[in-house]
């Protein structure tokens, strides 16, 4: 699979090396474009459908930060590369996809090709094919407590979880909703091994009722009732592994 990628950097130097590493190791990166600082950064990435985008943290006239705070629709992977370990929890925070340190260590690059090829696989079958999970209809109930005892619940009625602190808001087919005085990991250990993945720190849901998976920082999701959800980008491998 071919990764159409930029390299934002101010560095010259820095850029040939990046740029010779990954023709010699990493033989399906496509190199479209270079750039030396943000703006030029800004005209490549909306002149182009891009898969990935090696970029540097400091760079003259703003950061790899501000560069990200100008984009609304971000489709690609970013890999951070710099030589400051301190931007590691901003890179995380940014939804970067890997973090590569100066200078750059030849193993680590392709582990970070070999990450973002397995995650574009991965939402090239979603966009290419019907969703077909690897699991089953579940055929199992659960029971939630009620005022006056419990109630029981088909597992295939379930949509999804909301979390809401200590509670969970369960929705369900024909636009019912259930408040449970549990919490969203409660149902997460108790239903994930029934065709139900944690998709963000609110969302649990069931793969069965996934419609469409639309690209982004970590993408989102659309179910059967038309409800759109956001996939948080540490969850989105193993959400789009229940589709390879």
């Amino acid at each position: 699979m071919i990764l159409k990628t930029i390299i934002v950097e101010d560095e010259k130097t820095s850029r040939e090396i990046l740029r010779n590493y990954l023709a010699k190791y990493c033989p399906n990166v496509e190199v479209v474009g270079e750039a030396p600082n943000i703006d030029e950064a800004l005209v490549l990435i909306r002149n182009n459908d891009l898969d990935l985008v090696f970029l540097d943290v400091e760079m003259p006239y703003g950061n790899a930060f501000d560069l990200l705070d100008k984009l609304t629709d971000i489709t690609f992977e970013t890999v951070f590369v710099t030589a400051y370990k301190e931007y590691a929890i901003d890179a995380l925070n940014s939804h970067a996809s890997y973090y590569l340190l100066k200078p750059i260590s030849i193993d680590e690059l392709i582990n970070a090709v070999d990450y973002i090829t397995q995650i574009k696989k991965q939402e090239a079958v979603l966009q290419q094919t019907v969703l077909k999970t690897k699991v089953k209809s579940a055929e199992g109930k659960i029971t939630i407590p009620t005022q006056d005892g419990f109630e029981v619940i088909a597992l295939n009625t379930i949509l999804y979880c909301k979390a809401d602190d200590n509670y969970t808001h369960i929705f369900l087919e024909n636009n019912q909703k259930k408040l449970v005085s549990k919490t969203l990991k409660y149902f997460e250990n108790l239903l994930s091994e029934n065709g139900f993945v944690r998709i963000h720190k609110s969302y649990l849901v069931n793969v069965n009722c996934i419609k469409t998976y639309k690209k982004g920082k970590g993408g989102t999701i659309v179910l059967v009732n038309g409800k759109e959800l956001s996939v948080s980008p540490s969850k989105k491998a193993t959400l789009l592994s229940f589709f390879q």
